[in-house]
């Protein structure tokens, strides 16, 4: 990478250069779900979001660390488990699985590093008894941990509230123990049928904020390159978490940190807690993988999307166009075309901005097509266009695309053919292709050559007409 990549980041409130803290090295935590239900949408969104931005990095050359944990005891989790009648740890295990499962669906590479707020107590239990000693945090007698907010001086700085002024407007947790009504918990003490550890202040579980400031600590050290997550942590998980670590270490916490925008439907973010969402699993077998993978890609990643059909019909079609021309161009090699991949970095490098991205790559699509149609070569802009789609996560996926990988038997019925894998059957085929391109019928043409593909049959359209081989 040059350098010279600019992000933009929530602490700062502008676009900075992003310099490591290692030449060489990024390191990213990026705080990964409460598991007390299935995932919806906007879970899917900052999967993808990050799982780009740390291939991307890689991709340019830098050693990437990426820590995403997974929130297994919390409140939500007691309720939702309690309510199906299930163990909270089973509850937890049984929705860590629906969620992997989800996100390699959508294409995204498994984190260096999982780590689970329940193998974690050790360095939370640390972590608290250091801001006890620091005066930045104390336990009242029911067996809580407050952490005294006015004590740290810098609270409020990540999403610019003031303490004054948040009283008046946020709801904050009411105890009669607490020094101050905005100071937020640290330890939680063990209520009748709750699961608990031991403590030195008495039975209890970890507060939410506790467990991401300990394990990002334990993995990537007391200071790190990139935060982030979804734009609805910023206050107050991120700015506690933030106070937390910086209290207790006296550096700087995340150099940089990254909020994605939330997905929602009808004008409102999409939430559990709410009701308001669509479930991400349910999406995937309707419109396909790849297609919700370019549905986040196609908006920025701070902006806000509206869900809506019409914005997944739409790309839907730009993932066909784009799995016809890897299913197209299977067999053809090249050096990636400098120009096109000068143009790729300059997008990315502003913020990742993958809608520029995309235009680059369905522009290379477009003229490598143009090329291969009229017979000339065309393996640079092939390969740009390949290697611009691995950074991305775009992969070859025929799930729910109406019919361009079906099987040769559906595919030989549909022209009155017997169905038969001779090449007798593949000429038929082909002669029916022919057909179809001399109609200008390119949807069927493309129905044919992608169903032969899929079964390991490479068609060329060449000047003397279609050629076919075996991969």
């Amino acid at each position: 990478m040059t350098g010279l990549m600019q992000v933009h980041s929530t602490l700062h409130r502008r676009s900075v250069e992003l310099v490591p803290r290692h030449p060489g090295e990024i390191s990213i935590y990026v705080c990964g779900a409460t598991v007390q239900s299935e995932p919806h949408l906007g879970h899917g969104r900052y999967a993808v979001v990050f799982d780009v931005i740390r291939r991307y990095l890689t991709w340019g050359g830098h050693q990437v660390t990426y820590v995403r944990n997974v929130t297994d005891i919390d409140d939500k989790i007691i309720v939702a488990a309690a309510a199906a009648g299930e163990s909270v740890e089973a509850r937890a295990e049984r929705m860590v699985s629906i969620f992997a499962e989800a996100y390699e669906r959508l294409g995204v590479l498994l984190p260096d590093i999982e780590p689970k707020a329940t193998e974690h107590l050790p360095e939370m239990l640390e972590l608290i008894e250091h801001l006890i000693d620091r005066g930045l945090a104390y336990p009242v007698e029911s067996g809580d941990v407050y952490f005294a907010v006015r004590a740290f001086e810098g609270y409020g700085k990540l999403s610019g509230r003031k303490i004054d002024e948040l009283l008046a407007g946020v709801r904050v947790e009411v105890s009669d123990l607490k020094h101050d009504p905005l100071d937020f918990a640290l330890w939680k003490a063990a209520k009748p049928g709750e699961p608990s550890w031991d403590s030195p202040w008495g039975p209890g579980r970890p507060g939410w904020h506790i467990e991401c400031s300990a394990m990002s600590a334990r993995y990537l050290g007391e200071g790190f390159d990139i935060h982030g997550g979804g734009s609805d942590l910023i206050f107050p998980h991120h700015e506690n978490e933030l106070a937390q670590s910086e209290g207790a270490s006296g550096q700087t916490f995340a150099r940089y940190w990254l909020h994605n925008g939330m997905v929602n439907l009808g004008g409102e973010k999409m939430s559990k807690s709410t009701g308001r969402l669509i479930d991400l699993a349910e999406a995937i077998d309707r419109f396909g993988g790849m297609t919700l993978r370019l549905f986040y890609l196609r908006s920025h990643y701070r902006s806000p999307i509206e869900f809506s059909e019409e914005l997944l019909a739409a790309a839907g079609a730009a993932y066909q166009r784009l799995y016809r021309f890897i299913r197209r161009t299977i067999e053809i090699d090249g050096i990636p075309d400098p120009e096109v991949m000068e143009r790729f970095r300059t997008a990315m490098d502003d913020d990742f901005a993958t809608p520029e991205a995309l235009a680059v790559l369905y522009e290379a699509v477009v003229e490598a097509n143009r090329l291969l149609d009229q017979n000339e070569p065309a393996g640079g802009l092939v390969a740009a266009g390949r290697e611009i789609m691995e950074v991305l996560g775009i992969r070859a996926d025929a799930q729910n695309l109406d019919g361009l990988a079906i099987p040769l038997e559906e595919l030989a019925k549909s022209f009155d053919l017997p169905f038969g894998t001779s090449e007798e059957l593949i000429g038929a085929l082909l002669a029916a292709r022919a057909d179809a391109r001399a109609g200008r019928d390119f949807t069927r043409s493309d129905l044919i050559r992608d169903g032969l593909a899929a079964i390991g049959v490479v068609v060329e359209d060449t000047a003397d007409g279609a050629r076919w081989h075996r991969r």
